[in-house]
């Protein structure tokens, strides 16, 4: 037998309003780490410090729609379930690849997904807003930075000429008559973007009925940021070239650029202002347009116990698949000879140690034949975590603060070894010291990954491989494979790195098939 049924709304939102505390309670709790991980890139990350203010603002604009909203009669939508499995299952794959933006992307819509699920989706519509803002908290948009930076160096360096001033281009480096440049990501400008982005989206919620206004001042104030920051960066470098670097160096490149980043965004919401629309009145209340319905207790038991089921079983599968961990291993020894002719030699003061963090183990060694050398770089990750993994933003070739290397110019190769055809990530680097000189020392470089025997240059590829690995209960071994050789002047660097991989890889692989099985 059905219990009572409440016909009083304030009842019904009474009985719903705990039922949804319940259950975000719930999410927070089962999913605290990711959670925690989120509030910890707030603290520690400039780019996302605004994301402290994102919850109570979401809250905040909820309260300013508390009249409509308890308007309408709160009803269980148990269709919700559906997307809300499949965010669900996302959370639990992105853990098991230790992907932080997947994770926290996927909590925040199991969030915004309960609302729906409790209370319908004729009134979550009410404060559709509100919940869509919610995921400005998530902190996500450094994959931009590659581009971003790409972007300001080129507008910089064709501002510069246009200006009579001459460059020499090398990637993201540059040299002016009065010194040398680069973009670095503090250059790129992606912090610009996300406050932009934050801060207008919620100007132009606040201040335009239209649709078409807002989307039109949420484009404005995606385009306005990019272009102020190639600006920005164009007027840094020419008021450090016409002072003799006196000016708008150090610590004032960074304060000029807010000041002028501030200035930007105060003229385009002002310029906004001027289209700002009044709030429509509205004809008669929202209550009196439809006779209220009535929440059926039961019922929404049945739909709280069935998302609260749907939301623990991904950290218990998660928690079951750390029981199946492989040991760690304390080294990872190359052979001192390789195939025909190559051995095994003491490397170089500036051999290449690309910038992968926290390995398991790791092989920097350089092989000899004759005058060609190579060097190879084995990273090897075991029980990944968000601490130590092998694919993360922070692993990279070169970093821009690299006292020895910059990369200039990147691409893919198809190549074929191991009887296979396998895409290789491409890259040159050139000696810092050389820069701006034709006949400075240079490398060609190769990269990819191993996983568990299947090869990738994806980055994609190579998470989706870890996570269902871990999932099958295959481990999550991975290794991180870069070559390099001087580029030198006769075009054939790229076929010795194939030619060195043909001869070569089998005795690659048996080693990480080695470490792999713990022999």
């Amino acid at each position: 037998m059905d219990k009572p049924v409440f016909p009083d709304l304030k009842k019904q939102w009474q009985i719903a309003s705990s039922a949804l505390v319940v259950l975000v309670a719930a999410i927070l709790f089962l999913y605290r780490e990711t959670g925690m991980a989120m509030v910890t890139i707030w603290a520690r990350s400039e780019t996302f410090t605004h994301a402290f203010l994102v919850p109570p603002i979401a809250l905040w604009l909820v309260w300013r729609k508390r009249t409509e909203l308890l308007a309408q009669t709160p009803s269980p939508y148990p269709l919700a379930l559906v997307p809300l499995a499949c965010c669900a299952l996302l959370w639990l794959l992105g853990d098991l690849a230790a992907v932080n933006a997947v994770t926290q992307l996927a909590m925040t819509a199991l969030l915004v997904l309960a609302v729906v699920a409790v209370i319908g989706w004729r009134a979550a519509r009410v404060i559709a807003f509100p919940l869509g803002f919610l995921f400005f908290a998530v902190p996500i948009g450094e994959f931009l930075l590659p581009q971003l930076m790409e972007w300001t160096a080129t507008f910089t360096i064709l501002a510069l000429r246009l200006s009579g001033i001459p460059v020499y281009r090398d990637g993201l480096q540059f040299v002016i008559p009065s010194g040398h440049w680069s973009v670095v990501e503090a250059c790129s400008g992606v912090r610009y973007l996300i406050a932009s982005l934050t801060v207008g989206t919620l100007f132009a919620y606040l201040n335009f009925q239209s649709n078409r206004r807002r989307w039109i001042f949420v484009g404005v104030s995606i385009l306005v940021p990019i272009l102020a920051n190639w600006m920005r960066a164009y007027l840094i470098v020419l008021l450090g070239h016409v002072s003799g670097n006196t000016v708008a160096v150090g610590v004032d490149h960074l304060i000029y650029g807010w000041l002028f980043f501030g200035v930007v965004v105060m003229l385009m919401f002002m310029i906004g202002a001027r289209w700002a629309e009044s709030p429509a009145r509205e004809a008669a209340p929202l209550a009196t347009r439809s006779p209220p319905t009535v929440l059926r207790t039961s019922f929404l038991s049945m739909t709280v116990a069935a998302a609260a089921l749907v939301i623990a079983l991904p950290p218990a599968i998660e928690w079951t698949t750390q029981g199946r961990e492989s040991a760690d291993f304390t080294a990872l020894a190359g052979p001192t000879e390789l195939g025909p002719g190559w051995r095994r030699v003491p490397n170089g003061e500036n051999t290449l140690r690309p910038a992968f963090h926290n390995a398991t183990g790791e092989l920097l060694a350089t092989y000899q034949r004759r005058d060609d050398s190579v060097v190879i770089y084995l990273g090897y990750y075991r029980n990944q975590n968000y601490e130590r993994k092998l694919v993360s933003s922070d692993n990279v070739l070169v970093t821009s603060k690299n006292p020895d290397w910059a990369q200039s110019a990147t691409g893919e190769r198809d190549t074929s070894f191991a009887d296979r055809p396998v895409q290789v990530r491409t890259a040159e680097l050139r000696s810092v010291e050389g820069l701006g000189q034709t006949e400075s020392a240079r490398l060609a470089v190769w990269q990819f990954y191993w996983l568990n025997g299947k090869l990738t240059s994806s980055d994609y590829l190579a998470k989706a491989y870890s996570a269902v690995h871990r999932l099958l209960g295959q481990g999550d071994d991975a290794a991180v494979i870069v070559l390099s050789t001087p580029l030198g002047g006769d075009g054939k660097a790229d076929a010795k790195l194939e030619s060195f991989m043909r001869e070569n890889f089998s005795a690659i692989d048996a080693l990480l098939h080695k470490m792999r099985n713990g022999s």
